[in-house]
């Protein structure tokens, strides 16, 4: 779904998927919403097949249940081991799979738009690092407990994200020099995670290691809760913002002509991102890709102009999942994070990514 109001794009961040502005305006109270056929079409395949995923999920795993005795549990009705499989093993490992893929793919979308430049990423860009070093402090430094290294991560991204507002502030922020500065505090982030390793005991290490690799297992309720009340209540807010998220796409100038709040709205979305993209790394560990990959996937499906920050989170909840459901299909006894599967598929897209800007923009931003 995109904003009533949908400019021609001339971002770099979404070549060759212009598309003229189609669908019907839904109007809810205050807000139009412009439905394309399209987008909802793609919106709906990637809801049933997150469904999918979870279904095969919870009836495949290692401790594989028929789809009736997971329903029967749904239901309340279970039988002991059924409930314990579905309710303690898989039901929130999937849930904070899906949750933390649709922050980190809203929260690429708004930095990829709002800096014009696709590789306006949070792991691109210092967020998670950042975060990571929030979290590596606490396991390495104060050997705190898993609530204190989610709350180390979440103090970490904040700062990294501060920071790199900062030193980008200049009259304003243009797009080129976040991702620049961001670019640069990820890497200082990146050194600061080596040296903490480095300097930390051979047990800290080895679970700080594991921590930086991203990923699902052992997560508990306590997780879901959290991913889901900070998704709740930040996607209201950047949907509120989208009709501005659109107009930013081209140009300061032109969006400050067309009554667009640039820097007030500019800051509420930098801000939204930030926190969903580090209570993602609190609840999961820094997933790579996901962020980069997700926006670029729904723009090139929904051939849409505009961040449909809807079907963003669908494509990225699909991405980890799906991610998710395939390494624990293809290394059962092993219990490999995700964030290798992403890693790996991630690398491959960015050459690829990269390659397709080269050749069709010969730019960045």
């Amino acid at each position: 779904m995109t904003p009533a109001t949908t400019p021609a794009n001339t971002s770099a961040n979404a070549p060759g998927v212009h598309a003229p502005v189609t669908g019907r305006v839904v109007r809810v109270g205050g807000l139009s919403v412009r439905v394309a056929p399209r987008t909802l079409a793609v919106a709906l395949t990637a809801a049933v097949l997150i469904a999918l995923v979870m279904v095969v999920t919870l009836t495949a795993g290692e401790y594989s249940l028929s789809l009736g005795q997971v329903l029967a549990s749904l239901a309340g009705v279970g039988d002991e081991t059924g409930d314990f499989v579905v309710y303690t093993l898989m039901l929130p490992r999937l849930l904070v799979a899906v949750l933390v893929g649709a922050m980190l793919g809203v929260s690429g979308a708004i930095l990829q738009t709002v800096t014009r430049n696709s590789l306006g990423s949070p792991d691109v860009i210092g967020f998670t690092s950042g975060a990571a070093t929030g979290a590596l402090v606490v396991i390495t430094v104060v050997g705190g407990t898993m609530l204190q290294v989610s709350l180390g991560a979440l103090a970490g991204g904040i700062t990294a994200a501060l920071l790199i507002y900062v030193l980008a502030y200049h009259r304003g922020v243009s797009g080129l020099r976040f991702v620049l500065m961001g670019i640069g505090v990820n890497a200082l982030a990146v050194a600061a995670n080596a040296f903490l390793i480095t300097r930390a005991s051979l047990h800290d290490a080895l679970t700080a290691q594991a921590w930086l690799v991203g990923s699902v297992n052992s997560r508990g309720w306590e997780h879901v809760v959290a991913a889901a009340v900070t998704f709740a209540v930040l996607l209201p807010v950047a949907l509120s913002r989208a009709r501005s998220l659109s107009m930013m796409e081209l140009g300061d100038e032109t969006a400050g002509a067309l009554g667009v709040h640039t820097g007030r709205d500019r800051t509420v979305l930098i801000g939204v991102s930030v926190l969903l993209a580090a209570f993602a790394v609190a609840a999961a560990g820094p997933i790579s890709f996901v962020a980069l990959a997700a926006p670029q996937l729904a723009r090139r499906l929904t051939r849409s102009s505009a961040p449909g920050l809807v079907t963003t989170a669908l494509v990225g909840a699909l991405l980890l999942s799906a991610g998710d459901l395939v390494v624990q299909q293809l290394f059962p006894a092993a219990q490999l994070p995700v964030g290798t599967a992403t890693g790996c598929v991630g690398g491959l897209y960015l050459i690829w990514l990269l390659a397709s800007e080269w050749r069709g923009k010969g730019r960045y931003a």
